[in-house]
């Protein structure tokens, strides 16, 4: 069913994703995204693209999330005047997205009087001149910095406050991000963020590269969601090629990507037993992720399943014996996960740190367009592969939502828990029924100037990629969108209220990207 939205006129997107677009001037931008916002939609992702070239003008584009699927906006702003309406007040993760597309191509969000609502870089940090837009078709993708000026953080003033700086480089081997705690003594007031110190030029990148080899780097564009990443580029190639995988394939793209969730959960479990000092849940559950993976590399050549989707389906199939090696497994890990969620639940030091820590609100969740294991925990039972679904979870698999509405710490553990029980169920469903036939379809010409979109529901949350061809088989330009842009906003507003030391524990419950789709 095409949605309605402001009046406009909808033009469905090929493919599998459930995507429509319209052309909009700039009164049009904004009153469309009013009324979405109105009607409980959110924003799903903004970027921009440098269309002088065959317009004298940029494009900027903001997918919206309605209940009937994406619908993408594409305003066009002239070269000589590169201003759009701002979205901050209506969608508030816009403003790092803007202030990333002000970076990257010049074309800077403004309200109502002209004036930019927050003027500060977001990625440049230094790597390349203010005046310098490296995302544009006639820059160098080499940096010329001139320096990292002072950050302006936003100062809280009164008795007593003061700051604590943490990052950006970090006493664990973890990736840079650097966090601004406001506090009076031990309670926060407030976070501040400052990421983008991982921008590797992705998009930069995608840009001249032949189809197959944009699918590559597809996958690496964040490494423990490589399989998430992967199937959206593919999905959207495919949509652009008019090419269907086989059922084989499609069902062999689902379980790769519940291993991967499968994996991560697990990982991320013993990473909150061992912040809350239970060093017993981190040694068990990194086994158990560690058998995980082992067995990826046995089955299918790579332990984080990186290269096994590509265009047209996937690059390994499934033996009979690694099948019979995953149910096996996948018995062992639903009897040792039940005992580990009763320690879990009944340990009263991982209760006393983890219930009412670090809560987000189901409102303010829906407020900041939060999505994915972090929506689900706060009351939002959203998950792109039930709905509105796709190929084969759509009318076959028939994934059941996990869900809490406690937001806290323990309801993100709680979360991980069911979903790890739900994926094992998936698997098992997805071995016990797997079609015959083909698994990779080739995968034709891909026309210019067509947009498709692919749309994954990852680990994390979901994933889409936006691919648009030049018409002699190479990438004209790709944007991959991570969901921690939505999230991280959040994890800012979860922290408001609790003490330092519980930062790194409400941090690990989200478990973000730091350098997912250039953060």
């Amino acid at each position: 069913m095409t949605p309605t939205l402001a009046g406009l006129a909808l033009v469905p997107m090929p493919g599998a994703a459930r995507a429509w677009r319209a052309t909009v001037d700039a009164h049009q931008w904004r009153a469309a995204c009013v009324a979405a916002a109105a009607a409980g939609a959110r924003l799903a992702a903004l970027w921009a693209s440098d269309d002088r070239d065959r317009s004298r003008a940029f494009t900027v584009r903001a997918a919206l999330g309605l209940y009937e699927g994406l619908v993408c906006l594409e305003l066009a702003v002239p070269e000589a005047s590169p201003a759009y309406p701002d979205l901050s007040a209506i969608f508030p993760c816009a403003a790092r997205m803007q202030r990333a597309a002000a970076d990257l191509l010049g074309v800077r969000a403004t309200g109502p009087d002209g004036s930019v609502p927050d003027a500060r870089g977001w990625l440049r940090h230094g790597a390349w001149r203010a005046d310098q837009y490296p995302l544009r078709r006639d820059a160098s993708a080499a940096g010329d910095g001139d320096g990292d000026a002072r950050y302006a953080f936003v100062p809280v003033l009164g008795d007593g406050v003061h700051e604590i700086p943490v990052g950006p480089v970090h006493a664990g081997t973890i990736e840079p991000g650097h966090f601004r705690f406001s506090i009076v003594g031990e309670r926060v007031l407030r976070l501040e963020e400052r990421l983008g110190y991982k921008h590797k030029g992705i998009e930069k990148r995608f840009a001249g590269m032949t189809l197959e080899e944009g699918a590559r780097l597809a996958g690496r564009v964040s490494g423990d969601s490589t399989v998430a990443y992967a199937w959206a580029y593919a999905m959207a190639l495919e949509a652009l090629a008019g090419c269907t995988p086989g059922p084989r394939a499609l069902h062999l793209r689902a379980l790769f990507l519940e291993r991967e969730r499968i994996a991560n959960h697990l990982g991320d479990l013993g990473y909150l037993g061992n912040d809350c000092g239970l060093a017993f849940g981190f040694s068990q559950f990194w086994r158990l992720k560690e058998d995980v993976l082992r067995l990826n590399a046995e089955a299918f050549g790579h332990r984080y399943l990186m290269d096994r989707i590509v265009p047209g389906g996937v690059a390994a199939d499934v033996t009979p014996a690694a099948a019979a090696a995953m149910a096996a497994e996948a018995d062992r890990l639903e009897a040792e996960l039940r005992e580990l969620r009763a320690i879990y639940y009944d340990h009263s030091g991982l209760q006393d740190r983890c219930i009412n820590c670090g809560r987000l609100q189901p409102r303010t969740a829906a407020l900041l367009g939060v999505v994915g294991l972090a929506a689900r925990a706060s009351g939002h039972a959203m998950d792109a592969r039930a709905h509105p679904g796709f190929a084969p979870y759509a009318g076959e698999l028939e994934p059941r939502v996990a869900s809490h509405r406690n937001g806290d710490v323990a309801a993100r553990i709680v979360v991980r828990f069911e979903e790890l029980f739900e994926s094992l169920r998936l698997q098992r469903r997805i071995l016990e029924t797997l079609p015959g036939g083909g698994t990779r379809e080739a995968v034709g010409a891909a026309p210019a100037g067509t947009l498709a979109l692919g749309w994954i529901e990852g680990w994390r949350g979901e994933v889409i990629v936006a691919l648009e061809a030049d018409g002699a088989g190479r990438v004209r330009r790709c944007h991959p969108h991570d969901p921690s842009w939505q999230n991280w906003p959040a994890l800012e507003h979860a922290v408001i209220g609790n003490i330092v030391p519980d930062f790194p524990l409400i941090n690990k419950s989200f478990n973000l990207s730091y350098a997912g789709a250039d953060l």
